[in-house]
This record gives structure tokens, C-alpha cells and sequence, in this order.
């Protein structure tokens, strides 16, 4: 089946919309890829926090902060927008809340911790809130049939976005080394470089995507969100109704704490175990990035063939070789093999965790799911990387024994992932009517 094919897609979506819904994606993964992943996370440790000992588990202690604020409030604004038919006019305001901020991460330079931590916590957390927003209009763009190839779709093109920013963020670095330029020079240009492509990928969408849902309420704001909470808090405690839902949140949890320690911690791995510089660093992100497009792209496709559940097992068992191989490695050889392994799993995993989780929701409460689905990624990326964070500092500094002790995450939600039960799981959503 061809890109964005019309047979992919629900009735009166028109494939122009599914793109600009996919240039979400390309807009936002450059601030995952420069800022959390290949330059912001390494240069807060060795730079804002001038190296300390405590510095990896600070970088994991300011994420923590933001998914916790991210677990608060995202699951009422996700029923708030389901509510209001509000996803897109939200997206918009924390598009714009994570550029501007991202952009004043260009103001941090050496022991500019409290900066650049409130700005990380803020850009981080508008961020994580744009995925979920984003997510939440999948369902109403795909087939049920269809939702993994079009998740897929929507990853691969996101990957492209995150190649662009980091490789002129990587032109730019390469330029200031030759020049003889410190990292206090160069890296604040970097968030400038992400914050704009940010700003003017994301405009696709905003033009073009349609809010297909309809209000279903005209109450002032502050009782649709006690409404909101209160419509949440009524579907946690009737989650034995969605249990194959609630299991999947839970495998959700396992899996992706340690897809967050990879993304949150690649980098520190890379410098501070393998002895890469930041141009070395950036561009092992750069080949990742590849490798990431593809799986997400090809899986996409697997995914619908051979059935949500096993996609999903598939790549977190590859998720469980990548930490072997990791773990193992003492020279560059082997962890470039285990970064690129990485690659493969990273797209395809979190693409297909989005398209199970549009399976089991119910049609009318999809922000309000979605919602929930990333209060379980966001604790996931509280435990994950401060468990590694403390690890290191625990062992004087031993990353390897951190990096293994990750993998036993990827073991627990291969665990969980087998209670989940799709057939039943989407018999339930349809059965909802609420």
C-alpha cells in the first residue's frame, strides 16, 4: 500500500490532511532528538552542571519533574478536549509554549542550572502534551485496520523532521568546532535551529488538519475540567471494563521506562562510557534517526499484518538485544550496532503502543485515553531515568550496570504485554456508548 493511501483512511479524509497531521510529527521529534536525546541532555552535565557527580541524576530529576506535571493535568485536559471538541486549539497553545521555550534554552550557558532547568520542565511538558493532542486524532484519520500503518506513516515522516534539525544543528556544531568555538558557543545556537524548525513544520497542521469531533458542552471552563476530572476519575475506577486497556497502560509503563532511559540518556552513555564528542554524538543520532524512519515506516505495515499485540512484543524483544549488545559493547563497533538496533525498535515501538491504544479507546473519548495512555509513559519516563540516574550515582558512576539494570524493564513489559487481549479489549471500547 502506498504512502497516505485513501483505502488507509476513514471516510472524507483526504490525504493532504493526513500529511499535515504527519508534519506534527516532523515539526516536533527535532526537540527529542537535539534537546533530549543527542545535545542539550550532554551539555547540561558536562556544562550547566559543570560535570558534578550528582549532574545525570539532576538531568533525570528536571525530567521527572516535567512528566509528573504532565501526569497531573494532562488526563483532565485530554477529557477537556474531548469535551469541547478542543484538541487542536490546545495543541496550539503548547506548540507554542515548548518553541518559545526551547528557544530561551539558547540563554543557558555554564552553571545556569535553575534556568535551565524551569525551561527544560516547561518545553518538556508542552512537548509531551503536543504528542498526546497529536495522538488523539489518529482514530479519526484511520481505519481500525489501518491504525499501525498510518501511526507508522505519521513516525517515519517524524523522523525526517528530527534528521533536519539535527543535522543543521550538526552543520552549524561542526562549523564552530573548526573555528575553535566552545560548547557554550555553538549548543545555544542549536536550540535556536530546533525551536524555529519546530515553529514552522508545525503550520501544516494548524491549516489544514480538521477538529472532526463536535462540542458536546457549553459550560464555562472551570466546570468542564471539574466535569472532566470527575468523567476521569469514573473511568479508572470501571477500568476493570477496560482491562485489556488497563494491562496495556501497564506494559505501556514498563517498556517505555526504558525506552526512556535511551532517550533521555543516549548521549551521557555515549560520552561519558564510549568517549564521543558532541559532533561524534550528534551524528550516531543522525544514522539512529535513519534507522528509526525505516522501522517505523516498515512496521507500520507489520504491525497490521501480523496483529498489534505481536508488533509490539517483536520489538521489545529487540529492545532486550539492543541492551545486551549495549551493555557489552567496549568499543564503538559494537554500540553503533546497538544504536542502530535501537533505532529500529524506537519508532516502531512507540507507533505501535499509538495504534493499540486507538483499538481499545472508545470513539467518543479518545483525548480523554490518549490521556491516560501518556499519564503511563510520562510515570514510565519518571521511573526509568531516575532509576538509571540513581544507579550511577549509587556505583560511582557505572553505566553499564545502569544500562543493564534498564533492560530488566523491557523483560517486565514483555511480561505484562501478555494479559492484554485485543480482540476483547476493542469489544469493550465499541460496547461503550458514554
Amino acid at each position: 500500500m502506498p504512502l497516505f493511501d485513501p483505502r488507509a483512511l476513514n471516510p472524507g479524509v483526504p490525504r493532504k490532511e493526513v500529511l499535515a497531521w504527519a508534519m506534527y510529527d516532523f515539526a516536533n521529534s527535532g526537540y527529542t532528538t537535539v534537546v533530549l536525546t543527542a545535545v542539550f541532555n550532554a551539555y547540561f552535565v558536562a556544562v550547566v552542571a559543570q560535570g558534578a557527580p550528582w549532574a545525570t541524576l539532576a538531568w533525570t530529576l528536571v525530567l521527572s519533574l516535567s512528566y509528573a506535571l504532565g501526569m497531573l493535568v494532562m488526563p483532565a485536559l485530554g477529557a477537556f478536549a474531548d469535551v469541547h471538541a478542543a484538541k487542536k486549539r490546545l495543541l496550539a497553545l503548547v506548540t507554542a509554549g515548548c518553541v518559545i521555550a526551547t528557544a530561551l534554552l539558547g540563554l543557558v550557558g555554564d552553571g545556569d542550572l535553575w534556568l535551565a532547568a524551569a525551561l527544560v520542565v516547561v518545553s518538556n511538558f508542552c512537548f509531551a502534551a503536543s504528542v498526546s493532542f497529536n495522538s488523539a486524532f489518529l482514530p479519526e484519520l484511520a481505519r481500525p485496520e489501518a491504525l499501525g500503518k498510518v501511526s507508522g506513516w505519521g513516525w517515519s515522516v517524524g523522523y525526517l523532521g528530527g534528521l533536519l534539525s539535527l543535522s543543521l544543528s550538526l552543520a552549524y556544531v561542526l562549523a564552530a568546532q573548526a573555528r575553535g568555538a566552545p560548547a557554550t558557543s555553538y549548543v545555544p545556537v542549536t536550540m535556536l535551529i530546533t525551536a524555529a524548525v519546530y515553529a514552522l513544520a508545525s503550520l501544516p497542521l494548524f491549516l489544514v488538519l480538521r477538529e472532526r469531533a463536535l462540542p458536546r458542552s457549553h459550560a464555562t471552563v472551570r466546570t468542564v475540567v471539574r466535569e472532566s476530572t470527575a468523567r476521569l476519575w469514573h473511568t479508572l475506577s470501571r477500568i476493570r471494563d477496560y482491562r485489556d486497556f488497563g494491562w496495556l497502560m501497564a506494559c505501556g509503563l514498563m517498556y517505555q521506562a526504558g525506552l526512556s532511559v535511551v532517550i533521555a540518556l543516549a548521549a551521557i552513555y555515549a560520552q561519558q562510557v564510549m568517549g564521543f564528542d558532541t559532533a561524534q554524538t550528534m551524528a550516531l543520532v543522525l544514522l539512529v534517526n535513519i534507522t528509526a524512519a525505516a522501522g517505523a515506516f516498515a512496521f507500520g505495515y507489520v504491525q497490521d499484518a501480523v496483529g498489534h499485540k505481536r508488533a509490539l512484543a517483536l520489538t521489545i524483544v529487540g529492545w532486550i538485544a539492543m541492551i545486551a549488545v549495549a551493555a557489552a559493547s567496549t568499543g564503538a563497533v559494537g554500540f553503533w550496532i546497538a544504536a542502530n538496533l535501537a533505532g529500529l525498535c524506537m519508532g516502531s515501538s512507540q507507533s505501535a503502543g499509538r495504534a493499540m491504544v486507538g483499538l481499545l479507546a472508545p470513539r467518543r473519548r479518545l483525548a480523554e485515553f490518549y490521556g491516560l495512555w501518556n499519564s503511563a509513559v510520562w510515570l514510565s519516563a519518571i521511573v526509568g531515568p531516575i532509576t538509571y540516574g540513581l544507579v550511577t550515582w549509587l556505583s560511582d558512576n557505572d553505566h553499564r550496570l545502569a544500562m543493564m539494570i534498564t533492560g530488566l524493564y523491557f523483560v517486565a513489559g514483555l511480561l505484562v504485554l501478555a494479559k492484554v487481549d485485543v480482540e476483547r479489549g476493542r469489544r469493550a471500547a465499541l460496547a461503550t456508548e458514554d
